[in-house]
């Protein structure tokens, strides 16, 4: 009986894979054709079918939808990094180190202070709340920004390498912030400046601990003769293991695995080009299937009937936040040779919300915060409005104003 049970849990789990297959394939193509991102049509078949809309999906693969989300955004993070170049990295060095931080922290207590006046919040939860909110989306920002680069659209000025570097460091500065108010609402002895110091560190480690990982790689590609289909799965596995680290040493010291994971493409790039322009290629077709699972599975985490809970007050404080992190991406790109339209882009590109919101947005509520409630319904109406809107105006405007 219980060997049946197994196998039609698997049968289960098997028909939910299918579905998000062919109904994300077709709801691509059909936004495509309308002239839409292909990810908002993945990203409204997961609200549909997810366990908020329809309940199609099986609970077994909702249970490992963080997983095979982070082993998604591994994927393009790698290909990020393999596409990005140290001529372009020179030119937005500055700009993109400011990037990382600025609009973050704006929104961030822009939001802090606002939610703890309109819906007399503590500012430790107001907090929360803000820190949640503040960090751009990487699953919706670097796709599009590797579409960009693919076509050479405003490649010259390195304004698609500026925000994925700048996007790839924004939400450490997000979440550290976030769990140092978590700690404190819990009563926890949190030194805040030692929390503080652990965001250099994190980013300074992620970097180290990515460069040696890609030399290694590199020492192994050259020393053996490896199939590039086999290497592109030793540089996954290699990646996965290395986010796995930062989980594992999360309490002892602090690790930016992700920006780690670009790190180690763009080493390979640095020192062997032919490789990583093969392992480039290779990840760009396992893209087609993962892009599938990333957005459709975030789609499915996006509770609508909760956001409608934060009302009119919640979309202001969401507009607000948004007005503060575009003049936080002002101020960074102050000093550029980016004309006006250029710098609306950067404005735009820096808006989508996803990725974080998704994974924490509920963290408050499952510990016992007074308020976790309401962080978690504005945390999903960030989604639902800035998703769509950012992908769309991302893609226009990326059209329109970023010259080849």
């Amino acid at each position: 009986m219980l060997f049946y049970n197994k196998l039609e849990r698997i049968d289960i789990m098997a028909l939910s894979l299918g579905t998000i297959i062919i109904l994300g394939l077709s709801f691509n193509k059909l936004f495509n054709k309308l002239r839409l991102p292909g990810l908002l049509g993945m990203l409204f078949l997961g609200i549909i079918i997810g366990p908020y809309g329809l309940n199609f999906l099986s609970k077994d693969i909702l249970l490992i939808s963080s997983d095979l989300r982070t082993i998604a955004l591994i994927i393009i993070l790698l290909r990020a990094g393999l596409g990005i170049e140290r001529d372009s990295l020179k030119k937005v060095g500055p700009s993109a180190i400011k990037m990382s931080f600025i609009p973050g922290l704006l929104e961030g207590l822009t939001i802090t202070f606002l939610a703890s006046y309109l819906f007399k919040l503590s500012k430790v939860e107001a907090g929360m709340l803000g820190f949640i909110i503040a960090a751009v989306s990487p699953a919706v920002v670097v796709p599009q920004m590797l579409n960009l680069l693919d076509q050479k659209l405003g490649t010259k000025k390195g304004i698609p390498t500026l925000i994925l570097a700048g996007a790839s460091i924004d939400d450490v500065v997000a979440i550290t912030i976030f769990t140092t108010f978590l700690g404190l609402y819990g009563g926890k002895n949190i030194n805040v400046f030692t929390k503080i110091l652990q965001i250099p560190l994190s980013i300074l480690l992620g970097l180290i601990l990515g460069t040696i990982a890609g030399i290694l790689i590199v020492y192994m590609f050259k020393k053996f003769h490896i199939r590039d289909t086999k290497k592109t799965l030793i540089l996954i596995a290699i990646a996965i293991l290395f986010t796995s680290l930062e989980e594992f040493l999360k309490n002892f010291i602090p690790i930016a695995s992700l920006l780690g994971v670009m790190t180690i493409g763009f080493v390979i790039l640095e020192r062997y080009p032919i490789v990583a322009d093969r392992l480039s290629s290779k990840l760009n077709k396992i893209w087609v299937f993962a892009e599938l699972l990333l957005f459709v599975l975030v789609g499915a985490q996006v509770n609508i009937h909760l956001a409608a809970d934060s009302g009119l007050l919640g979309l202001f404080i969401i507009f607000i936040g948004l007005l503060a992190r575009s003049i936080g991406v002002l101020i960074s790109i102050t000093g550029t040779d980016f004309n006006l339209k250029e710098k609306l882009f950067c404005v735009i590109a820096y808006t989508p919300k996803a990725t974080v919101q998704a994974a924490i947005g509920a963290v408050p509520l499952a510990a016992g915060v007074q308020s976790g409630d309401l962080i978690l319904a504005i945390a999903v109406l960030s989604i639902i409005i800035t998703a769509p809107l950012g992908a769309m105006g991302i893609k226009l405007s990326g059209q329109k104003w970023l010259k080849a």
